[in-house]
């Protein structure tokens, strides 16, 4: 139930998260048809850490972070995304296909997991030590999502609530339907094999140049919103307090940055109630109210 203290704020924060991430016109249609629950149980555990706006962004926002260690990841966006002009976009587009993965009805979920097959099918090159790589590669999508899933779920825990342990796993074994439905393989499946994931996957990342001119653009991003420096700085950080510990040593993060986060991640957690109580028609809840109408 909204505080009458705070619910003058509402209607300023669902204008800057509509500002910040507009819907498209002639969009997803998540109302339609009736009944109809998509790729995901409505009483499940995916359903729940994505209708969390504070988690999702600053966990989108680790898991950002995350990919810039990936030589091979990171040489596609290098060299087929104008990332340094337009990573607000790049956010916004990443956003719209979580949301319409985990919440549109099957047929538009089906078809946006298609759209994205036809533009990995094209991204392909050779990273800066003259490795190929490809966007369709599966090993590549599995290291994309997992630092997603991680980042939202580390989001979820840090700035919604607790989630017991079996409810993690059960989040990680939702959530890998749509990362293999794009290709990718042998998906953790519990928080004990994305441990093991990141153990044996971390020999191979690197902080590299090209990982620094990408947070770089990321740390000057500026959103369309009022205090954009401000909102920028308060997701990053709370983004950045989700590392984990061995990725903040690769990416060579200061004591300063590290109390920035921190700083951040409280701070977030003392507004997010505020987000959550401002986002009465977003995807997740129009899903809940299509899939529970009379059919």
């Amino acid at each position: 139930m909204a505080s009458p203290f705070t619910a003058p704020l509402h209607l300023p924060i669902r204008r800057w998260i509509q500002r910040a991430f507009p819907r498209a016109p002639g969009g997803i249609d998540y109302d339609q048809p009736v009944g109809d629950p998509g790729l995901f149980p409505p009483d499940g555990v995916t359903w729940r850490v994505h209708a969390d706006f504070p988690g999702m962004l600053s966990g989108g926002l680790c898991a950002l972070m995350l990919q810039t260690l990936h030589p091979q990841a990171l040489a596609g966006v290098w060299d087929h995304s104008n990332f340094r002009t337009d990573l607000v976009g790049r956010l916004r587009r990443t956003t719209d296909f979580v949301a319409g993965t985990t919440y549109a009805p099957r047929a538009e979920a089906e078809r946006l997991v298609a759209r994205v097959r036809r533009i990995h099918a094209q991204v392909r090159g050779l990273a800066e030590d003259g490795t190929p790589y490809s966007a369709d590669d599966p090993a590549l999508l599995t290291w994309v999502h997992v630092t997603e899933a991680y980042g939202f779920l580390r989001g979820y825990r840090r700035y919604a609530g607790a989630l017991s342990p079996a409810d993690g796993d059960r989040y990680y074994d939702e959530a890998r339907r749509v990362a293999e439905a794009l290709g990718a393989r042998d998906v953790p499946r519990s928080e004990r094999e994305v441990e093991d994931y990141f153990r044996a996957v971390r020999p191979r990342l690197a902080c590299t140049d090209r990982s620094r001119t990408v947070l770089a653009v990321l740390e000057a991003m500026s959103l369309p919103v009022p205090l954009p420096g401000l909102s920028r700085d308060l997701f990053l950080g709370a983004g950045a307090a989700l590392l984990p510990g061995w990725a903040e040593h690769m990416l060579g993060r200061t004591p300063r940055q590290a109390l920035h986060a921190s700083v951040a991640a409280t701070a977030l957690a003392r507004v997010a109630p505020l987000f959550r109580a401002a986002l009465d028609d977003g995807p997740a809840p129009r899903a809940r109210r299509r899939v529970a109408a009379p059919r």
